[in-house]
């Protein structure tokens, strides 16, 4: 893995100030130098900047340092992840605007698709619409899961509502619609290309735990891949492969955008 701040090598008095696990990201696929959704990334960067530290992103230079990491990298093909944070930022002064820093990790490709048995819990993460690194929390109750056996959690709100997954967003289907729950949660961007592009009914709403026995398949997504849902606590979903395969068909008809100064330059598909 290589890691650059600001577009130079990281040093550590730049990562330093990390330290103090104030900040937000994002977690993307590139292939070929492109990405799928690349305005979605850079839009959910710039919001988080704006509710987190008061500032404004420069969305521009964001890709000239992110392409500029993957040439100093050398890959074409990775893992980024983009994350935000300000060597500026004061906890005891916590409402001044600063101006921020990037961290880009370049790491190698990742493609997620082995299907999974998950288990729910009444949990939900701190600001749920950010993408922010406080990360300790999800990571607990999916290791947490896998020790009883499960291969990941499922988070559902103390209202008894399905949110998202530990590091996925999930569709349902009851055999008419594709559902997406509407419980707070991360919208991530693998779901709303999904919104997008699906060609069949779908719909939001309030999918509570309880409503499970009218659920036919399911699937899980982020920006590393889509896979079948294939049981939700031992509540088994025949239909989830067939979904999946589905769903990754309509991923794979998205057109992806070339990383740098031009976010469509270099735009192709794999």
């Amino acid at each position: 893995m290589t890691v650059t701040c600001n577009g130079r090598p990281a040093q550590v008095e730049d990562l330093l100030p990390a330290l103090v696990n104030y900040g937000h990201f994002t977690s993307l696929q590139v292939r070929g130098h492109a990405v799928q959704g690349l305005e979605l990334h850079l839009a959910r960067l710039s919001q988080a900047t704006r509710e987190l530290f008061g500032s404004e992103l420069d969305t521009a230079q964001v890709q000239v340092w992110m392409a500029q990491a993957l040439r100093q990298a050398g890959q074409a093909d990775a893992s980024l992840r983009v994350t935000v944070y300000s060597r500026h930022f004061d906890f005891r002064n916590p409402l001044a605007a600063v101006p921020v820093d990037l961290l880009v990790a370049v790491a190698a490709p990742v493609a997620l698709s082995a299907s999974k048995r998950v288990r729910s819990v009444v949990w939900q993460r701190e600001l749920p619409q950010i993408k922010h690194v406080g990360t300790f929390g999800l990571f607990a109750e999916r290791r947490a899961a896998m020790a009883e056996g499960f291969d990941d959690v499922l988070f559902v709100t103390a209202d008894g509502e399905v949110s998202e997954g530990s590091t996925w967003n999930l569709a349902l289907h009851d055999g008419e619609r594709l559902l997406w729950p509407q419980a707070p949660a991360l919208r991530g961007t693998a779901e709303a290309l999904l919104k997008q592009h699906w060609p069949g009914a779908q719909g939001t709403q309030p999918l509570r735990l309880a409503d499970m026995t009218g659920v036919k398949a399911a699937f899980a997504c982020n920006a590393s891949g889509l896979w079948a849902l294939e049981a939700i606590d031992g509540h088994v979903l025949p239909g989830s492969q067939t979904l999946a395969e589905q769903g990754r068909a309509v991923l794979a008809a998205v057109p992806w955008q070339g990383v740098g100064s031009d976010p469509f330059c270099g735009a192709k598909g794999i």
